[in-house]
């Protein structure tokens, strides 16, 4: 086997305007402030003549709609295929809006975006150099937990608050392998890290991309290396422990929402991943590669709506409720508001969709290494799931690649309930669909 790899970094900044729509809770916020700024970042690989761009993007989450809008500008403008174009979002809580019709800012934004990915994938491509890749896995320890409980009057509850006296043991485990890429190259090298974990953190009205953005930065200004970071399964785990030591809730102030919250805390969190990631970076197991693969599938998915005429006038009552800014007339406080508010808006919004969605899902393989993007936010176990498929050395899975649908929660959840499977769009078996789906997308690039 030859090495033909070659791969490319580049950087761009898409901080938005002040005043504009901040996405991630069902209330409103804008724009006050920056504590650091957004990025989207590619890195372009090359077997031959055949190209693929990985991107990433400082947001919460952006529709499959806009994202292929973005992609095939992408394409236009490269000469790249759609179909290898990969666009993962980090999942920050504390960037801008990106929707259709939301107001002049938010348009505007929109716009601009589209504009910045085509930049960042163009300057990525002209970056492109010889390149080894080389695989390692690190580990991050205590800043990913399950936030899905098991109460004392048997309900489930994502979120309960810390210390709750009325938790009885978290449903599920959490996934604290960091894997690491680097592509090293004659100037400088590339890393790629891709770990899972729920970018809330930081809270407020004021723009920051969060631990994902943060640990860029500190792996670069560290070691001198370009970093590109692709969060994982996240769905179900979040930064927050409910049962702290002395000492863990340093940083942080309780939320609105009973989420325990800081900017020191997503530093923190920075600080633990790109550790993990210096902790074997300078160690990772080069390889050969003459492969670069990649592959989009259309997953027809059953749609989650309401029960019974019954349930659905009651979500029309609370969405009524909420949206003209009558939540204190609701029974309800903290998460499980959110929770109610969250399955009402899904009933309401499904009441007339069809009775099976079609998303698209991403393949991409660099040499024996293999990735699976999901168009949302998977549960941890599907990305255990995907992560067993044979013949890779490595799988990373990654989350809201190529659009951001909603939850993807384990088939145990509908029936437990929790703020993830009450307001997924998707009936239950659609994780252990995606799974197999997800193998078989693998399995198709050998």
């Amino acid at each position: 086997m030859a090495n033909l790899l070659k791969a490319g970094f580049a950087q761009v900044d898409i901080t938005p305007p002040m005043g504009i729509d901040i996405a991630g809770y069902y209330k409103e916020r804008k724009a006050e402030g920056v504590l650091d700024n957004l990025s989207a970042v590619a890195l372009a690989l090359a077997v031959n003549d055949k190209k693929a761009l990985i991107i990433t993007v400082d947001n919460c989450g952006i529709k499959q709609s806009i994202l292929n809008e973005y992609r095939q500008n992408v394409a236009k403008a490269t000469g790249v295929p759609f179909e290898a174009i990969y666009v993962s979002i980090t999942h920050t809580h504390t960037g801008p809006r990106v929707i259709e019709g939301m107001g002049e800012l938010e348009d505007l934004y929109k716009e601009t975006l589209k504009h910045k990915l085509a930049d960042v994938a163009i300057l990525a491509l002209q970056d492109l150099k010889d390149a080894t890749m080389g695989i390692a896995v690190g580990n991050a320890p205590n800043i990913s937990f399950v936030r899905r409980f098991r109460m004392k009057d048997g309900s489930v509850k994502t979120n309960p608050g810390v210390n709750n006296p009325d938790i009885v043991a978290p449903i599920g485990d959490v996934d604290e392998r960091v894997n690491v890429i680097r592509f090293a190259r004659e100037g400088q090298d590339i890393v790629l890290v891709n770990f899972a974990d729920h970018p809330d953190t930081v809270g407020g009205n004021l723009i920051s991309g969060d631990w994902p953005s943060l640990t860029r930065t500190v792996l670069e200004q560290a070691t001198g290396v370009k970093c590109i970071m692709l969060n994982g399964a996240q769905g179900d785990v979040n930064h927050v422990n409910v049962h702290p030591k002395p000492g863990d809730f340093n940083g942080m102030f309780n939320d609105f929402d009973d989420v325990s919250r800081g900017y020191a805390h997503a530093k923190h969190m920075a600080n633990v991943v790109a550790g993990a990631t210096m902790q074997v970076m300078d160690k990772v197991a080069y390889r050969d590669v003459d492969v670069l693969n990649y592959v989009n599938k259309t997953v027809k998915i059953p749609t989650n709506k309401a029960r019974t005429k019954e349930e659905l006038a009651e979500a029309h009552r609370i969405n009524d409720l909420h949206l003209a800014g009558k939540d204190s007339e609701l029974p309800y406080e903290g998460m499980m508001l959110t929770t109610v508010v969250a399955e009402a808006m899904r009933m309401v919004e499904l009441e007339n969709a069809p009775d099976a969605f079609e998303k698209d899902f991403a393949g991409l393989r660099i040499g024996d290494v293999g990735f699976f993007g999901i168009p949302g936010e998977p549960f941890t176990g599907i990305g255990r799931g995907v992560k067993e498929t044979e013949g890779y050395e490595m799988v990373c899975v990654t989350c809201l690649t190529n659009g951001s649908e909603g939850y993807y929660p384990m088939k145990d959840a509908y029936e437990e309930g929790g703020y993830e499977a009450r307001s997924s769009r998707f009936k239950e078996g659609v994780a252990e669909l995606l799974i197999e789906e997800g193998k078989a997308i693998l399995n198709s690039l050998k």
